[in-house]
């Protein structure tokens, strides 16, 4: 008997499709991705937090000249005593002086109306016309219209003249150059650094002066001793350590004379 050999099946080689290889370069995308997103974010956040941080720093140091101005006016030292040293405004000659009786504040409002910024020395008279003046700058667009007297460029109200630095009429020190107390007050190098303060002389009338304060009756009257009748109007102003940080505080301060 012949035997019948064994037949074989041949199958086609199958061809390869890459798929794998297609998997795993989309895994590798996404994770590319995915660390581009995460790095952006961190940068994002980072960036987020500095800013935050920068404007805090100009925060305290606009308070810090807003009780700066105060000293000004009161002619004080921090501890309370009163301000004789050569920084302070009284020994500053050729500075304008705070006044103190009411024949000196005609004279002053007078001679501060006569400058182009109605500033000098840190006083000013009474601002006209548009308050927010931080927000108008060379690179205002479009400037505004229709100015009055009074109304200039930020840049004009930062001049050493015009305007008032931390300690600047009072003697007041940020701190040693090594280690300042706080690095925007002690930075003068521009006009646009650091941080200053415009003191805003208001008059107003005796026979108003209690207006508004009366509770229940005379005896409830807020027992003020203000001589001359003035308040003052306290702008400060510190740039921060980036560029476009602006912190600004305003303030009205009554000044009241201690009895002896």
């Amino acid at each position: 008997m012949q035997s019948v050999p064994p037949s074989f099946h041949w199958r086609p080689r199958q061809q390869q499709r890459g798929v794998a290889l297609f998997v795993v370069i989309v895994f590798v995308m996404l994770s590319m991705l995915l660390a581009l997103w995460a790095s952006r974010t961190s940068l994002f956040n980072e960036m987020l937090v500095g800013n935050d941080a920068d404007y805090q720093r100009a925060f305290e140091a606009a308070q810090a000249l807003l009780q700066d101005a105060e000293l000004d006016i009161r002619g004080e030292t921090p501890d309370g005593g009163a301000c004789t040293a050569a920084g302070c405004r009284d020994k500053i000659s050729g500075a304008d002086k705070i006044p103190l009786d009411p024949q000196e504040v005609v004279p002053l409002l007078a001679d501060l109306d006569t400058q182009t910024t109605k500033c000098r020395s840190g006083l000013c008279a009474k601002r006209t016309g548009r308050q927010d003046f931080w927000n108008y700058t060379s690179a205002t667009t479009p400037a505004p219209t229709a100015l009055q007297p009074g109304e200039v460029k930020l840049e004009d109200m930062t001049v050493n003249t015009v305007g008032a630095r931390y300690g600047q009429y009072t003697g007041a020190l940020v701190g040693n150059t090594s280690n300042p107390a706080n690095p925007i007050l002690a930075d003068t190098s521009a006009p646009n650094r650091g941080g200053w303060y415009w003191i805003e002389i208001l008059p107003y009338d005796e026979s108003s002066k209690n207006t508004g304060i009366i509770v229940g009756g005379p005896s409830n009257l807020l027992p003020l001793n203000i001589k001359p009748n003035v308040v003052y109007r306290i702008t400060a102003l510190a740039f921060g350590r980036k560029p476009g940080t602006i912190a600004v505080l305003q303030q009205t301060y009554a000044r009241q004379i201690r009895k002896n």
